[in-house]
């Protein structure tokens, strides 16, 4: 018998289970840092445009207390 042969033999079914299980949990882990990464660049483009958001708020209350104050200036 070749070696090859002597390992089939003694292959067993759950052996085959947990090495299938083992192969879908390092897709499943895969996928999920996949997602998770996806979701930390969409967090970051959000985060972008809330201060974007912000400066331009604080911009136009700033804009506007300068023009009160420039029109009640003589």
């Amino acid at each position: 018998m070749t070696d090859r042969l002597r390992r089939e033999a003694f292959a067993c079914a759950p052996a085959m289970r947990l090495e299938a299980h083992e192969r879908v949990s390092k897709l499943h882990i895969e996928r999920l840092e996949a997602q998770l990464t996806r979701l930390e660049g969409l967090m970051e483009r959000l985060e972008r445009r809330l201060w974007l958001t912000v400066y331009g708020v604080v911009g136009v209350i700033l804009a506007q207390a300068f023009q009160g104050i420039v029109a009640a200036a003589p």
